[in-house]
């Protein structure tokens, strides 16, 4: 669960960073390299997505799997980023057909607007902006283009998910009271973890093996050892166990709802897991808690309410491209 940079959305589009600073993830293309030949990497309905469109998806993260000096595990690692990649990129394309058919449009004067935004925000003019796109190897009007499917994305996420999003005063109430069974409320903690990698469909063996693993890392975390040390020691994550798992420091509410539910509900220093993840399988310990008094419900209600409706947006949101999925044709590739 180590940090990472989330899908590009318009208000990441907005940030773009002064000359020589990268585009946003979903509209970066990669450099100092020609593609001799393009092909398809996957169809979507009537769409296709090319490879090129894909690579240059993937270009952020590459430097990152370069680092990896295992070459099978960075071979492993650099198959399964461009695994999920191209999952976004399917589920992106799927939103805006879904867009499309339901009329949802995006005028070209809003495109220009976010141009513009864009350029007001860096004290770009239009040359010092078209020499940064044509450095990502973009036109403005490629551009352009990916900035109007960032829009049509969030405007289609907005009108056709969101309505299926209702929270209700009761459920508010409920959430309150259970934050009031606990004496006081933790507001943040600090974290650590240890990771033990799997690959996307692992087998018996694999899966056992790594529960082996975080049980044997618990067992000695349990009696006496240092998390961080045990961590630096069979942590597959590259990236905290050079500083014994270390994550930092988390807000409530700052981190996805299934991780959120476990981790806030530890004590300090308590060690839990084997928790299954996207990567394998974590084991955390909470290594502080910051704790503030429960502020009055009337105080509190619309700060929880925003919080409840994220969370059930963002599980209507995946039942929504499921089934998006389900009702597609989607033929990849690779």
């Amino acid at each position: 669960m180590t940090r990472r940079l989330l899908r590009t959305t318009l208000a990441v589009a907005l940030a773009l960073a002064t000359a020589g600073a990268a585009l946003p993830a979903a509209a970066q293309a990669p450099t100092g390299r020609k593609l001799v030949v393009d092909r398809v990497a996957a169809v979507v309905n009537d769409a296709i997505i090319m490879q090129s469109e894909l690579d240059a998806r993937m270009a952020p993260m590459r430097q990152e799997i370069r680092q990896i000096a295992d070459p099978k595990e960075r071979s492993r690692r650099a198959a399964k980023v461009q695994n999920q990649v191209l999952t976004e990129m399917i589920n992106d394309e799927l939103i805006v057909q879904a867009a499309q058919d339901s009329k949802i449009e995006v005028e070209p004067g809003e495109v220009n607007a976010a141009v513009d935004e864009i350029k007001r925000e860096n004290k770009l003019d239009d040359a010092a902006l078209a020499q940064v796109l044509a450095q990502q190897g973009f036109t403005m009007a490629s551009y352009k283009s990916d900035l109007r499917k960032q829009i049509l994305r969030l405007r289609a996420t907005n009108q056709l998910v969101r309505p299926r999003v209702n929270v209700s005063n009761e459920d508010v109430r409920a959430r309150y009271d259970q934050m009031q069974r606990r004496s006081e409320a933790v507001s943040s903690i600090r974290l650590s973890h240890m990771l033990f990698k799997l690959p996307e469909h692992p087998t018996e063996q694999q899966l056992a093996e790594a529960k082996e693993r975080a049980a044997k890392a618990i067992t000695r975390v349990r009696g006496g050892e240092a998390f961080a040390a045990v961590a630096g020691e069979m942590s597959d994550d590259d990236g905290t166990k050079a500083t014994g798992g270390e994550l930092g420091w988390f807000e409530r509410g700052s981190i996805g709802p299934e991780w959120e539910t476990v981790v806030f509900a530890m004590d300090k220093g308590e060690v839990r897991g084997p928790i299954s993840g996207p990567q394998g399988l974590h084991v955390f310990t909470v290594q502080e808690v910051k704790r503030s008094d429960l502020k009055p419900f009337e105080e509190l209600k619309e700060q929880l309410k925003a919080e409840l409706t994220r969370r059930e947006t963002d599980k209507q949101s995946r039942l929504w491209i499921e089934d998006l999925r389900k009702k597609a044709h989607i033929d990849i590739k690779q």
